[in-house]
Formats: structure tokens, sequence, C-alpha cells
């Protein structure tokens, strides 16, 4: 069944367009230092790689503002620019060119700084994401409400939008970010009733992997499968590209993104006449180093209860036996493979699958 996706407003961020009739956009943020500009952008370059369409840079310190207008002018993705404290800077970085603004209203305490920013970033095009995050909620609803409830993200979320819409500024996209899966999902069922602006999802500080990437896949799936979101952001302790790869895997679990190759794999069991786990590791390698970025569904299975019904429904799959396995192609049986050539063939398929999906070269 598919989803039906809240309404929302449509905002363009650089050239890419989030909310409205926009796919789900999957976010990540670089850990380089932001005054570094080209490890900033060779990090870039790798999330791109992966499938990541929009990219936060922190901005703590003036040098890294100043490095802004360098790393908007050479970016392959558009950048949005994290601003705390220092309302400055995000006006250094919108003078930069920068494509989008993240401000946080529990650490800009002064509205008509949020005003001037808002004024210039409407002259220039420019959306704000309001970001509420529950490690730093302003210390009046912490008080209200006792500690970072649900209630209490989305009422600072509210608030700092209706001092952007009284500037008649209207880019706007919101996040009510927390640690805890539970209150995430609250607070941004909450908001999403309450307005019809563009949602970003996310849990915040959910840790390493495997734990952060469940956190991550229970939070911003239940919510996607509800229809609620617009742009997503795996907050991992891990490399940012491990970020984009489990939020187009979160997408592609719910039939919501059609990028690059899905590997599905039987678990395993006593039934198995192969090494499994191996098969399935050295399978996943060869595919992702040739980098293919054609939608592919492959099935590695084990044993012939499930392996040929399961590769049947992938686009390419391989049912093992003892010392051998079909090669199932489109739903077809094409004939028996040595196990020692299981990996060669499937990635030969594979290519040769990705060869078909290229569009056609433009006739000159």
């Amino acid at each position: 069944m598919s989803v039906s996706r809240r309404v929302s407003r449509k905002v363009r961020v650089g050239w890419v367009d989030v909310g409205g009739d926009a796919p789900i956009r999957v976010q990540s943020m670089c850990t380089t230092k932001t005054a570094d500009v080209n490890a900033t952008l060779q990090q870039m370059a790798a999330l791109v790689a992966a499938g990541c369409e929009i990219v936060r840079v922190a901005v703590p310190h003036w040098e890294d503002a100043e490095a802004l207008k360098t790393i908007a002018e050479h970016a392959t993705i558009p950048v949005i620019a994290d601003i705390h404290f220092q309302w400055k800077y995000a006006m250094a970085a919108l003078e930069g060119g920068i494509h989008g603004l993240r401000i946080n209203p529990g650490n800009i305490k002064y509205q008509d700084k949020v005003r001037l920013i808002a004024r210039e970033a409407k002259d220039r095009g420019v959306p704000i994401r309001i970001g509420v995050n529950a490690g730093s909620l302003e210390k009046d609803l912490l008080a209200k409400y006792g500690n970072p409830t649900a209630e209490a993200l989305v009422e600072s979320a509210l608030s700092e939008m209706r001092i952007l819409e009284d500037e008649d500024f209207f880019d706007i996209k919101i996040s009510v970010k927390h640690s805890s899966a539970r209150v995430m999902i609250d607070a941004y069922r909450m908001l999403a009733a309450q307005c019809d602006y563009a949602l970003h999802l996310g849990v915040t500080e959910a840790g390493p992997m495997p734990a952060g990437g469940v956190k991550s896949a229970v939070g911003i799936g239940t919510l996607l499968a509800e229809g609620i979101g617009d742009t997503i952001r795996v907050s991992l302790t891990d490399d940012p590209v491990e970020e984009v790869k489990v939020g187009n895997w979160i997408l592609g679990s719910l039939g919501l993104r059609k990028r690059g190759l899905d590997l599905v794999a039987c678990p395993s069991c006593g039934r198995a006449e192969v090494d499994v786990l191996r098969l399935t590791r050295e399978v996943n390698e060869a595919l992702e180093a040739k980098g293919l970025k054609a939608p592919i569904r492959v099935a590695v299975m084990g044993c012939v209860v499930n392996g040929p019904g399961e590769a049947r429904e992938a686009d390419l799959g391989i049912a093992a036996g003892k010392g051998f396995g079909h090669l199932i192609v489109k739903g077809e049986v094409r004939g028996k493979v040595p196990e020692d050539r299981f990996v060669e063939v499937l990635v030969a398929e594979a290519e040769k699958m990705a060869r078909e999906h290229a569009p056609e070269p433009a006739s000159s």
C-alpha cells in the first residue's frame, strides 16, 4: 500500500525542492571543520556519491562563517549553515551565498536579530529551518513543562515560526528533535497537525550503529509511514556517509525511494548448504565496489525452502544449494552456477541490468 503524504508547502534549498510533491530528501552534516574548505568539500563529494541531497555545516567560529562563500561557490550539493548563538554568523552566511540556514530558537536570544535574519533571508530567497532540539530548549519552556516534552518542543517551534511569519517570511522548514524516538514521534505528530510547513525528521544524538540506526528507523520510519516528513537525517556517531546509507535504506524499506542496490539476504539457519554470512558480505562488497546507481534488488538465499521464491521477487538472485545455486533473473531460472562463481556471476548480471537502466545519450 502506498503512503499518502501530508500536504506541505514547498521550499527550494539551492536547486533542490523540499516539501510539496518533491521526493523526501536525505540530508547529512559534515564532521570536518568548516574553515578547512578542502576537507569539507571532499567530504561533501563523498556524501553526494552515497546519495546525500542536502548537507549542513557547523559555523561555531568566525573563520567558519568566512569559509562559507568559497564552499557555497564550489559545492555540488546545497549547503545549509548551522547557526547557534551568533546572529552575525547567519548574516555572513547569507552574504556568502549559502543555500539555507538552520537557526535554533533556544540559543538566539534576541527576537530583533531573528527578525533581521528573516528579512535578509527573504531578500535573498534563502529558506530557514527552525531547528528545535531537546538539548537546547528555552529555559522558560523547561520551567513550564519540567523537561523537554513533545509539547515543549512544539511550543518552541511555533513561537519561532510566528516571529518569521511576522516578517512576512514563509520559506520555512521545521524540526523538533529528541533523543527519544517516542517523544520525537509525538512531537512531530503534534506539529504536523498545527502547521503546513515542510518537516525535517530526525532522532537527535541517536548514537553509534546498530542502536543509532534502529532508533532512527523507528522514529523516522514511523512518521514516514504515516505520511509525515519531507527531509530526514539519521544522526549517527559515525562517518556521515553511513548516515546517508541508513537514510536511504529507511526510505527504500517503505517504498519511498528507489536508489541504487537493495541487497536481500536470508539470516541463515541449519538448512543452509553455504556460508550465507560470508557470501552476503562478499556480494555486498563486490557490488558496492562497482558503484552501481541503478535501482536493482539482489537476493542471496541459502537454501531451497524460501530461496527460489525470494529470489524470484528480486530482480536478480542466487538460490544456493550444496556446491551450486540457481541463478534467477527477473523471476526466471537461468541455470546452475558453481558455488565458487556466485559473486562473479551476480556482479556481471547486476552490471548488465545497470546498463539497461542507463538513460540513452542525447543525440547531438
